[in-house]
Order: C-alpha cells, then structure tokens, then sequence
C-alpha cells in the first residue's frame, strides 16, 4: 500500500510536505507534489492534514 496525490484535487499548498516525518512528499521542478514510494511508510499523515484530500492510497 503507498499513497498518491491526486493532481486534479491537489492546491499545491505544502502541508503535506511539511507535516510528512520520513520526508517522502517533495515538489517537482514542475511545481506537482509528488510522493516517493521507496520512502513513502504509508502512516497516513499526509492524508490526515490535506485540506482537499488529495493524498490517496495507491
């Protein structure tokens, strides 16, 4: 199980970023919020503090 953002929901305004305790969510040169499966440890924060619920499970 790993997580996803959803790019059509995702407002681009960092929480997901910030709030992830392995550092699995970065910003792409291309501005995407973009999640590392090989780091991601699926705990579900990123879900919990997106304000759209753009994070989905994969």
């Amino acid at each position: 199980m790993a997580y996803k953002i959803d790019q059509n929901k995702c407002i681009k305004c960092g929480t997901c970023v910030a709030s992830c305790p392995v550092g699995a969510i970065s910003f792409s040169p291309e501005g995407k919020v973009v999640i590392d499966s090989k780091i991601c440890i699926s705990c579900g924060t990123c879900y919990a503090v997106c304000p759209v619920e753009a994070p989905k499970v994969d």
